[in-house]
């Protein structure tokens, strides 16, 4: 199957990015390479995109849309060692950097990956496929208490307790191994008079375990104050996210980036010493157009969130 995905927010991303043709610019979830495309062709032969993709899929499709750059270097690695692998290459400053939080539609299309509640496939949902850890293992695995709490926090699923119960009890007599058994034991977790006024049952719990085995939230909330301190003055970093959790993440880090002071609001002046690291460009997230949300529907919950770095380090 072609790795086929619709950029989101592209041309807001390239500008919120504000391009030096001769910088060095980092897409830290390069996907189908649908921005880091838009990235290279503003580069001159001083400019340099570094990738980085922890999907085999997502490097083979990449690799063959940029090969005619040879100002591109594709790492297989997740972001968070971002900095590391920059150093490897001798690179430690950069001038901007973006991150698509979403899942790829080639990642929930291809049935196999186990990423959707629409097919029935292996309960796999993983981004790297080096990994050992599956959606089946959590699901078989955690304790009542354990996927309860992952489903009300990262599903935000008000029936996490009763879903995590019906999973157990479920498990008891045989094992899950299916997305579609996992959608069935939802379903019977969920009174039908809600169902039939919800969006798909199973959505959220999906999702919720979706995050807890990549480590999205994690890993985004430990990388994103290193890469704001690898940009060059003036460089910027571009964040979308697709759900309140992400959002919230990327909104108070680059406040407190703008605003770290912790000095009590009672006292005249700032003794803390903290000083800004720069500036918040997107008082509020940048959303999609009416026109891209009718063409591309699973960019409607999609926001972009924008740091620049102060001219002064």
């Amino acid at each position: 199957m072609e790795f086929n995905h619709k950029s989101v927010l592209l041309n807001e991303t390239i500008e919120g990015l504000m391009i030096k043709p001769e910088g060095t610019y980092v897409d830290g979830t390069l996907g189908g390479a649908g921005h880091s495309l838009e990235i290279v062709k503003k580069l001159n032969s001083q400019g340099r995109l570094i990738g980085f993709d922890q999907d085999e899929e997502a490097i083979k499709a990449s690799g063959e849309r940029l090969k005619d750059f040879s100002n591109v270097t594709i790492i297989r690695s997740n972001y968070r060692y971002m900095k590391e692998e920059l150093n490897k290459i001798g690179v430690t400053k950069v001038d901007g950097i973006m991150l698509d939080l979403g899942v790829s539609s080639h990642q929930l299309d291809t049935i196999e990956r186990g990423f959707s509640y629409r097919f029935d496939a292996p309960l796999d949902m993983r981004m790297d496929n080096r990994k050992s850890l599956t959606a089946k293992d959590i699901v078989n695995t955690y304790s009542q208490g354990e996927l309860r709490r992952i489903i009300q926090e990262y599903g935000e699923d008000k029936f996490a307790a009763n879903i995590a119960k019906h999973i157990v009890a479920y498990r008891e007599n045989k094992e899950i191994e299916t997305t579609g058994e996992l959608v069935e034991i939802i379903k019977a977790s969920i009174p039908m008079k809600i169902q039939k006024n919800m969006g798909h049952p199973a959505k959220q719990t999906f999702q919720a375990l979706r995050i807890e085995l990549n480590e999205e939230l994690t890993v985004l909330s430990e990388t994103l104050d290193e890469m704001i301190e690898m940009l060059n003055p003036e460089g910027r970093i571009g964040v979308i996210t697709f759900h309140s959790l992400e959002d919230r993440i990327v909104k108070s880090i680059f406040k407190r980036a703008e605003d770290p002071c912790t000095c009590p609001k009672s006292l005249p002046m700032c003794i803390c010493g903290k000083k800004p690291k720069g500036k918040v460009i997107t008082k509020k997230p940048i959303l999609p157009t009416e026109i891209e949300m009718d063409e591309n529907p699973r960019s409607k919950s999609a926001k972009l969130r924008v740091f620049e770095r102060g001219k002064e380090l």
